[in-house]
Order: structure tokens, then C-alpha cells, then sequence
């Protein structure tokens, strides 16, 4: 049986993509020497956020995936990031490939809210590789890639952040400047509401009564704060 390794050598932002994407450098080896006709690969890639430090900042803002830091302990579990298949062409020995990952700036997606709520440092993440390979010398075989295959990636927080500038320049998945998005996110949880369509109208309940002695101090702050905000234009790459 051939023996694979994988390694992830780097991660970058396709600015060329027409949605966020990332692209990882994938660098496969091969044991014995014997050629490698084509591998089909099927690579999870999910968040270890147990494998990184977190500011005071960045822990508020990831309360709503692992609740208050006093319970990371048992809430820090590792969160799905993507599912993606590569064919790899034929090789010898050792080869390197691109794996291209689309992305969402959905804020309901999971590892989109955990990344966005980082502000420096490194994004762990972990690739777990399985799949097909057809190999030989003489004709070809069929062996499957064992399931314990994988490697590790500490992505840069500035590459997600520059891949979501590029497609959605200081705006979220509304398209509303961050901030707005951030304040719409923190009055959300506050209140735990289960949609953005409730928290938006949970915000013109609030508007209404905006000028009533007992109206929510919490909402006419939200309110005050995306009064204030400007919509920032798309600009060109």
C-alpha cells in the first residue's frame, strides 16, 4: 500500500474569485516510488479553537458559540469550516496543488462568526484528508487514502479579513457597514432573538417608541449607532 502524507505549505485570498475564497497550498507525498496515476481527495477542514489564545475583545464577541469564557473548558469544541473534493493529476514522489475553498460572510454560519470575531493572530485550523488513489507501474490499482490523513494550517487572521475586503469592503453580509453589523449582532444576543428578522424588528419596535419614557435604553442606543453609520461603497480590487 503507498503511504500519503499531506502539508499544508500556505493559504491566500483568491482576489480574482467572484465570492470569498481561499486558496490553500497542498503539498502531497507519496511512499515507494511507485507513480501515482490520480488521487481523488475528499478534505474537511474545520476550527480547533482550543489551539489559540483570545483577547477580552475577542472572547466577548465568541460568546454566542462557546458562552462565558468560565466554561471554555468544555465549550471550546472544534467548529465545521468546509467540505471540499480535488482531483490531483498524476505523480511521483511529491507534488503540490491548490484547494480551493469558497467562503460566506453569512454571520449565521458557525466558522464565519468565529473568524470575523478574531482581530489579529492566527485561525487554527485542521485538515483531515481521505479518499482514492489509483497507483502502479504496470497498469493501475485502486487503494483508498486512509482516514487519519491530515494536517495542520494556522491561517492569518488579516487573509480572511483581506478575502471579505475584497468582496464586501467595510460590510457585512447586508451590506451594511461593520460596525452596524456588530452593533445588529451584539442586540441580537442580548436578547436572544432568533433571527435577523426578528432583531430588525425588534429595532423598529423600538424606533416607534423611541420617544416613550420606558423605552429599552439598549435599543435606542443600537438605533443611535446605526443612525450614524455610512454605507461605504464597493470599491475596485
Amino acid at each position: 500500500m503507498t503511504e500519503f502524507s499531506f502539508a499544508c505549505t500556505g493559504v491566500r485570498a483568491d482576489r480574482y474569485a467572484a465570492g470569498p475564497t481561499l486558496v490553500f497550498r497542498l503539498r502531497v507525498a507519496a511512499s515507494g516510488g511507485s507513480p501515482v496515476h490520480a488521487l481523488l481527495l475528499r478534505c474537511q477542514i474545520r476550527i480547533e479553537p482550543a489551539r489559540r489564545a483570545y483577547e477580552a475583545a475577542e472572547a466577548d464577541a465568541l460568546g454566542d458559540l462557546f458562552g462565558e469564557r468560565s466554561r471554555w473548558g468544555s465549550t471550546l469544541q472544534p467548529v465545521q469550516f468546509a467540505l471540499v473534493s480535488l482531483m490531483v493529476p498524476g505523480f511521483t514522489g511529491e507534488t503540490e496543488i491548490d484547494l480551493v475553498v469558497p467562503c460566506t460572510y453569512d454571520m449565521d454560519v458557525a466558522a464565519t462568526r468565529y473568524a470575523n470575531a478574531l482581530v489579529a493572530g492566527e485561525v487554527p485550523l485542521l485538515m483531515l484528508f481521505s479518499g482514492t488513489a489509483f497507483t502502479g507501474a504496470a497498469g493501475f490499482r485502486v487503494e483508498p487514502v486512509p482516514w487519519d490523513r491530515e494536517a495542520t494550517c494556522r491561517m492569518p487572521v488579516e487573509v480572511w479579513q483581506e478575502m471579505i475586503e475584497q468582496h464586501f469592503p467595510g460590510c457585512g453580509w447586508l451590506r451594511l457597514p461593520r460596525d452596524t453589523v456588530d452593533a445588529l449582532l451584539a442586540f441580537r444576543s442580548g436578547r436572544a432573538l432568533p433571527s435577523w428578522e426578528a432583531t430588525v424588528q425588534a429595532l423598529l419596535d423600538a424606533a416607534d417608541a423611541a420617544d416613550a419614557p420606558d423605552s429599552p435604553p439598549p435599543a435606542r442606543a443600537a438605533l443611535s449607532r446605526i443612525a450614524a453609520s455610512r454605507v461605504t461603497e464597493r470599491t475596485a480590487p
